[in-house]
């Protein structure tokens, strides 16, 4: 476990740099999540460090498999200084604990909630989990482990969920495309949906 851990803070540093802050949340009955702050320019970008220490198990097997199976982190990137964005730890620290805790598989095009905003006075308390390979490169570990990947975080509001559970993944990322959505300012409203 440590090992496949320092391994994914060696890829997230070589990708972001040096954090410059990090905070360890840990819930009971599960393993200790880190998130780490990367400061890039006008960039805050969040990366949970925890969450691919364990494969994820598939909640309909009888079995949980300990060294095969996805795995994931999770990075969240917002405009700086717009926002208390900080505050966005434990929420991500929740978002990474839910396949320990509740038994799924975080994959592309999943919804997450936390139920309460992300950050004080933030417009949303749910995420669109994106594909891997663009900003971090999947992290590939000795066979037969998964390659660690990780997911970019979207921030929706409750409309915006409501209206991907209805169409789909792809058909709000289409939208928010189309109407030349900033997907990390901390303070944006919802996109037009009719």
């Amino acid at each position: 476990m440590g090992e496949v851990l320092a391994l994914v803070e060696a890829r997230l540093r070589t990708a972001l740099g040096e954090p410059d802050a990090r905070a360890a949340v840990t819930f009971l009955g599960t393993d200790r999540i880190e998130v780490l702050r990367f400061v890039e320019g006008d960039l805050v970008r969040y990366a949970t460090l925890g969450m691919s220490a364990q494969p994820m198990a598939d909640p309909t097997a009888a079995l949980a498999d300990p060294v095969k199976g996805p795995r994931a982190e999770l990075v969240l990137t917002v405009r700086a200084g717009l926002a208390d964005t900080d505050k966005v730890l434990r929420p991500l620290a929740v978002l990474a604990a839910t396949p320990q805790v509740e038994g799924v598989v975080v994959a592309a095009g999943a919804s997450l909630d936390v139920g309460d905003p992300l950050w004080p006075g933030a417009a949303f308390s749910s995420v669109l989990v994106a594909g891997s390979g663009g900003l971090v490169e999947d992290l590939e570990l000795d066979e037969p482990m998964d390659p660690v990947r990780f997911l970019p975080l979207l921030p929706m509001t409750a409309n915006e969920a409501a209206w991907k559970r209805v169409h789909g993944a792809q058909a709000l990322e289409e939208r928010w495309l189309a109407q030349g959505t900033d997907l990390r300012d901390p303070l944006r409203g919802s996109v037009r949906l009719d």
